[in-house]
């Protein structure tokens, strides 16, 4: 199967002509690479929202035309709470209530790579529904793309189905999304294939979301990502950032938790307690990078990047020098040896090479000089554990390795276990 066609298969009919004559516009090669990026993209929602926040600085349409997407369904199917996860500012959020009818009128506002449109139930009757209906009718006319939800309790009736008829025959490139499938749970897949049947689809040409727990907007967000190609280049574009903050975060935090560990007054030569640590922090990262590893594998990795070998062999010379206590060094070897671990993974998930015994003992020395300067300003007596964790982060974010964003212009390997020249079976 084509990549155009992996794209286009989990939109409805009526809309695949409209973004396949998009897709088809771009050369063949084009078409590879976004489709490569689409696969790389991280689905839990709130990271979602953060590659958002980076790509926007580099996405040109913000400054010009958006595609304006507009919600549109039945009255009291959740229209205005997903409204209200995907726009920018709180103060732009959509009223919200358990009863039918809370929106009265069209409300539009920036959600970053497009404008989104709430709009009034579609099916009420009545004088006052009549215009409402209106106003949803007219919203969806001015609108590039159509989210059309239902109601996963409600299902789709026939009113319903008539409504989806008319909306369909604006001729307007449309997602449908089936709302509240929380509370359908145990017949979750017979009422997405009841809905699908009703408005002669397949089932996996509904999204089934919980709005009110965020669950799966994002396939949303990418679905409206893909009626415009230049919106997946943005997104494309700020992935290597993206992956670096992540991975970033994911090292801040277990050499926080290293160091703490390195602090208690234990054999301090024995650094095994921290493979486990260190081992979690792996697999995190090769997550963010999509490799399928095991933490049992993360932690032979750990193992056999002889990190470990280098901070008891670092803690052994700094200890003959004196004058530093012993949980200080313990603290700082361990964290920077866990930092540097981090680093490493980066680069050996993200371009498949293994940084040299060398160049890891350099950086490990460096980070511990500063980690232990950090120490200083921490006083006596023996610091607490917010203290000590706040004096590791600031020496790492001082330290040369937060700007050595190793070289992720390039877009990342394919999802398959490292290439190994390293001594272990198991990778």
């Amino acid at each position: 199967m084509s990549t155009l066609d992996d794209i286009l298969k989990e939109f409805p009919p009526r809309t695949r002509e409209k973004i396949k004559a998009a897709w088809e516009a771009l050369p063949k090669s084009v078409q590879d690479e976004l489709e490569n990026i689409l696969k790389a993209m991280p689905i839990p929602p709130q990271l979602l929202r953060r590659l958002i926040d980076i790509a926007l600085r580099q996405y040109q349409a913000v400054a010009g035309k958006k595609n304006k997407i507009a919600i549109i369904g039945p009255a009291n199917v959740g229209k205005s709470t997903l409204y209200n996860h995907l726009i920018r500012s709180k103060t732009d959020q959509a009223e919200v209530g358990p009863l039918p009818g809370t929106t009265r009128i069209n409300q539009e506002a920036d959600a970053g790579f497009f404008s989104i449109v709430d709009t009034p139930g579609a099916d009420a009757v009545g004088e006052v529904g009549e215009i409402e209906k209106q106003q949803a009718l007219d919203g969806a006319r001015q609108a590039d793309f159509l989210i059309i939800m239902f109601d996963a309790i409600q299902g789709v009736k026939k009113t319903e189905q008539e409504l989806f008829e008319e909306l369909a025959e604006l001729d307007k490139p449309f997602l449908v999304v089936l709302n509240k499938i929380d509370l359908v749970k145990r017949s979750e897949e017979r009422v997405i294939a009841k809905a699908a049947a009703t408005l002669n689809l397949e089932p996996g040409q509904i999204v089934a979301t919980n709005a009110k727990d965020g669950k799966n907007i994002e396939q949303v967000v990418l679905a409206i990502a893909k009626i415009d190609p230049e919106m997946i280049a943005a997104l494309g574009r700020a992935l290597p950032e993206f992956r670096w903050q992540l991975a970033w975060s994911a090292i801040f935090s277990a050499a926080s938790t290293a160091g703490l560990i390195g602090a208690i007054p234990i054999p301090l030569v024995d650094f095994a307690p921290l493979v486990v640590v260190q081992g979690a922090m792996v697999l995190s990262i090769a997550r963010i990078y999509q490799y399928e590893i095991t933490l049992e594998r993360a932690k032979e990795l750990v193992v056999t990047f002889g990190v470990g070998f280098l901070g008891r062999t670092l803690f052994q010379e700094l200890a003959k020098l004196g004058g530093i206590p012993g949980y200080v060094l313990g603290a700082a070897i361990a964290a920077s040896t866990t930092a540097v671990m981090g680093y490493a993974s980066i680069v050996w998930f993200q371009k498949g090479e293994k940084l040299t015994s060398e160049a890891l003992q350099k950086m490990t020395k460096e980070i511990t000089d500063i980690l232990l300067e950090s120490f200083k300003n921490l006083g006596k007596p023996r610091p607490g554990k917010t203290a000590l964790q706040q004096a590791i982060q600031n020496g790492l974010e001082n330290s040369a390795l937060a700007s050595q964003q190793p070289d992720l212009d390039q877009p990342p390997l394919p999802s398959s276990p490292p290439p190994t020249d390293l001594d272990d079976k198991s990778l």
